[in-house]
Formats: C-alpha cells, structure tokens, sequence
C-alpha cells in the first residue's frame, strides 16, 4: 500500500463498497497515477502562517508544508505580476499545460463563452473549468480573476439577481477585465445594469478589498491559489467570506511530493503555476485545520512539462491540475463518513442536469433515484436547508441513530488480506 500514490482521496458514498472500488480503480488509471518507493511520515503543523514561523522553521520543513516559493523576500507578487502582465502576450508563451484547460467545459458554458469578448479569452490562463451551473441568484466572488473570463461567464449564469466580483493584483489584467464589462452586461447579456465588478487586490486579504464577512454564496479560482505566498491565509480569508451554506469551487496546481528549494526558487515555474505547487496530502490537512473539513475532488488531470530544460528542473515530480469543492458547513461535516442512514435524491432541477448531477469524482445522483450516502454528503446536497444545493435535493432522515463508519470508510480493524490498508473511505 505504500506503493500506490493517487489524486487526493475523498470519502466515498455510494449504496454499494464495489461501485465505488471500481470507480476509485479507475479514475487511478486514466490519471496514471505515478508510484513513490517510500511514504513521508506525516508531520503536525501547529501553524502555517508565515507571521507565525521561528526562524529556523522558516527556512526548513516550515516553508516546505506551506509551499512557499522561495523567490526573494517580497518578489513572489512582483514576479506574478511581470509574467502575467508582461512576459505573456496570451496562452501560446505558456511552457507547461498547468495554465492550461485540456478538456471542453459544458455546452452551456461553451455557448456562454462565445459572447465573452475575444480579448478576455486571449488573455486566459486557467487549468480547470471552475464554474458550475445552476448558480442564478448567487453572489459570486473570482479569486485572481485576471482578464475576467470566468466572471464573465459567472455573470451570465447567476442573472439579474445575482452578482460577481472579480479581485486581481495585476493592472494590466484588470484593464481589460474592465473594459467591457458596461457594453457586456447591459448590450450583450441585456441587463439594465452591470451585475460584474473588478477590483484590485490580494487574495491573501480579501477585506482590504471590500469583501464582507459571509457575504459571498460561491468562491471560485483558476489555477491562482498555487502563486500564494501565504496560502493558508487564502483559505481562512475564502472561510470568512463565504456564507454558511456557500463552496469553494476551484481549480488549481498540486504536486505529488513536496517539492525541494531548488524548484521553489524557480521564476518561470512560480509563473507556469509549479513552483508553489501544494503536496496533496498537506493541502488537504491545511483545509481540515481552516474548516473545510471534507475536501472533494470532482475532476483531475496529470500536467504535462513540455519544456525539456523546465522538466530536467522538477525531476521526478508529478504535477495535477485539480477541480476541488470544499463546503462551509460548521457542524454539519465531520473528518470521515458517518453512517446515519440517510437517503438523497436529486429533483433534477440544476441548470444543465437535467438527468444527472455529479457532486463529485465518486457521488453521481441520477434524477429521481435515491442514495444511500453519508451524514458528509447529505449536509452538502441539503440536510437542514444549509447548503446552497438544498433547494435541488431531497434529503430524508436525521442524524438521531449512528451506524458507525459509512460503507467504505474502514473500521476499527484492518485485514491486509485482498484489500488495500490504511486510507480514508475513497
């Protein structure tokens, strides 16, 4: 079992362990998921912030766990900056596919952009497809939103009653964010007045920028995260704007082991999106110690370095480009799947499922049949109302009786024989 290193384990919930054992079996080996030889013990962090680090862990194991690249003091930004808004001219000058959408986002989302106008989506550099349907009427906040492709989509999707903001650092970005949005809105979309704004910023203090506690119903970000310097101070800044009930949807850059100082010092990688490329595993523990307890994947895809002098720089290491959803659910979510009997079933009524709705890369409802899932899911898709997906599902039974462990978690013993050890339920 230490052998066998996969895309970020989620928990599984399904009505049935071998459904999901041959979905997990598969999603390994379309990914082709590399092997490691040993397993890095897993180290507590009492704290990633760099405010909080002593000297010695600033230099060492600290800035490891949180990713920092190691440019010169305060020039992580400033080199951001300069490659985003001077040294690329569009998506052609990019060395890596980690800036890169390899697979075709939804029709709605592929007629959506045919309207964005064409020098938004020249100036696009995202690695995943992170808008998800069905969102009219919510308040939409885009982390390091760049030329604004992806609120521009968001603001068609969430109408009229809705609203997206956009926060970038780069000047040239946002001028052509900007520049379109009045004719966009009002010409094209047919509103009677701009429901996009832009606004500069650094998505490490989301309040220096304007944006309220609890005010945003979706967080979303196209491979930006990564660049942070300080990327814990990302997450609890999206925690503390996101209403209860609201999701993270995001994708971004991760790394298969924690990368060595020579690769976080790497200029062109920090702006290819590899250099502050997070571990998995520790990505998922910073998540849990923010608040966003349960971290689901929906899709992934393995990146590939085309240039030979960058491939030669990062060795062996495996690059993802991952769609996360992480839900602010205080006191709904729990570290594994619960068992409580509970039952959900999807109505069908999402903007472009009509059939069918993936919550995630294991968590397929098909409209109208019913799901045994885990105290975990049913919080996401609608228990008690919370979720913004509640109004979609229909969740029956409470969390009055425990049934200890969901189907697939585990238990307190683990047989070596025919099975995988250790894991969570994914």
């Amino acid at each position: 079992w230490l052998a066998m290193a996969t895309i970020p384990s989620t928990h599984l919930c399904s009505s049935t362990c071998s459904s999901q054992a041959r979905r997990s079996r598969k999603l390994r080996d379309e990914m082709h998921v590399a092997k490691v030889r040993a397993c890095l013990p897993t180290v507590a962090v009492a704290s990633r912030r760099r405010a909080k680090c002593s000297a010695s862990a600033s230099g060492g194991l600290g800035e490891i766990l949180r990713a920092e690249p190691l440019v010169a003091e305060g020039g992580e930004k400033d080199a951001v900056r300069k490659y985003y808004g001077e040294t690329l001219e569009n998506s052609d000058d990019l060395k890596t596919t980690a800036c890169l959408t390899p697979h075709a986002p939804h029709n709605i989302i592929k007629e959506t952009l045919k309207a964005v106008p064409d020098e938004v989506k020249a100036k696009y550099y995202g690695c995943g497809s992170p808008t998800p349907l069905g969102i009219e009427g919510l308040n939409v906040l885009d982390l390091g939103s760049g030329s604004g492709r992806d609120c521009y989509v968001a603001s068609a999707l969430v109408g009229t009653n809705g609203t997206v903001t956009g926060v970038d650092m780069t000047d040239q970005q946002l001028e052509v964010a900007n520049k379109y949005v009045d004719e966009y809105c009002t010409k094209t979309l047919g509103y009677d007045k701009p429901n996009m704004k832009f606004v500069k910023g650094e998505i490490e203090d989301l309040m220096a920028a304007g944006i309220q506690d609890n005010s945003m119903d979706l967080v979303i970000s196209n491979c930006v995260v990564n660049l942070s310097p300080d990327k814990e101070a990302v997450l609890k800044e999206v925690y503390r704007v996101l209403a209860t009930g609201g999701e993270f949807y995001f994708s971004d850059v991760y790394c298969d082991r924690r990368l060595p100082e020579h690769v976080r010092r790497h200029e062109v990688l920090l702006g290819e999106c590899l250099a502050g490329a997070l571990y998995i595993e520790d990505f998922k523990r910073m998540c849990q110690e923010v608040g966003f307890t349960d971290p689901r994947v929906l899709t992934g895809h393995i990146i590939d370095v085309k240039d030979k002098d960058l491939k030669e720089v990062v060795g062996e290491a495996t690059f993802y480009s991952i769609t996360y959803r992480l839900f602010k659910l205080p006191k709904h979510l729990e570290t594994l799947c619960e068992d409580y009997g509970q039952v959900a079933t999807y109505k069908g009524t999402l903007r472009g499922a009509a059939h069918a709705y993936e919550l995630d890369d294991h968590h397929k409802f098909v409209t109208g049949k019913p799901m045994l899932v885990c105290g975990n899911t049913a919080a996401m898709v609608g228990e008690g109302g919370v979720s913004w997906l509640s109004q979609h599902f229909e969740v029956m039974g409470d969390r009055s009786k425990h049934f200890g462990l969901f189907d697939g978690c585990g238990g307190p013993v683990s047989s070596t024989q025919g099975m995988e050890v250790g894991g969570g339920c994914c």
